[in-house]
């Protein structure tokens, strides 16, 4: 699933391929995926694109207009800008005919996704208007005041992204294991030098798995959008049974909340 390091790896690399383009017309295949199908194909039309931005796991296509694309990716959505003609990626639900001849598509294995439109001067919706803070603007002030007293598992808080917005699964497991703080602590228990050390650790993890996801745009559409080149660098993520790569010790698979964790029993005491 996109988190924080994938959809801005993303960004980066949509954001000029699309600035300044306009939407000459759209295909849409299934309606389901766009919110409001009808009044979001004739309002987007003919609009010109401003600039792509992140806020969370959601991105914006800002409009000169002042309306907002917004697109939610879900679990298997995926953007991909390429040349007309180009054979069709499977599940594409969704592409945007440009100006210059290139085709934005939206495609989504399991059809999670979602896309919708906020006009300019509208409140937001769709979830993005409950995000927290973005990783790089956290204090462990705000951390203790937000999670301090809850009785949930420290993970559970970190993905919860009216808390912080961006963090899943995966990277909590990462940052957890820089920060040497079990996912299955209860919030309430962490001190003061912990928070401080999570404030730290949250915006270094996301920072160095999203450097090490750069690609150029030509890899990008290669790969279909879907390549992850932070995948080797994952130190406890998916490594339920391996040696920890501090300790040397078993990393153990657990489940939190219905989520799987990944966690080392001496590293993360």
């Amino acid at each position: 699933m996109p988190e924080f390091p994938e959809v801005e790896s993303g960004r980066r690399i949509l954001a000029p391929q699309l600035a300044g383009r306009r939407i000459v017309s759209l295909k849409v295949t299934s309606p389901d995926v766009i919110i409001d199908a009808d009044a979001f194909c004739r309002e987007i039309a003919g609009q010109r694109i401003a600039e792509l931005s992140r806020r969370g796991k959601y991105l914006s296509l800002w409009m000169e207009s002042g309306d907002r694309m917004m697109v939610h990716l879900r679990m298997t959505g995926c953007l991909l800008c390429v040349p007309a003609g180009s054979q069709s990626e499977k599940h594409t639900h969704a592409v945007f005919f440009l100006d210059d001849g290139m085709e934005l598509r939206f495609s989504d294995t399991r059809r999670f996704g979602r896309i919708w439109l906020i006009r300019q001067g509208e409140k937001e919706y769709g979830g993005i208007e409950k995000l927290g803070p973005e990783p790089y603007d956290l204090s462990a002030d705000y951390l203790i005041s937000r999670c301090a007293e809850s009785r949930r598992s420290v993970k559970t808080c970190l993905m919860d992204q009216s808390i912080i917005a961006g963090i899943g699964n995966i990277y909590s497991d990462e940052i957890l294991f820089a920060a040497g703080i079990s996912p299955q602590c209860s919030a309430v228990s962490l001190d003061e030098w912990e928070w401080e050390n999570l404030a730290l650790q949250i915006p270094r993890c996301l920072t160095y798995f999203t450097e090490k996801n750069a690609m150029t745009a030509e890899e990008y559409l290669a790969s279909g959008g879907r390549e992850y080149r932070n995948t080797p660098y994952l130190r406890v993520y998916g490594r339920g049974g391996k040696p920890c790569p501090v300790c040397g010790s078993t990393l153990e698979k657990i489940l939190i909340s219905g989520r799987s964790s990944v966690f080392c029993p001496s590293c993360q005491r």
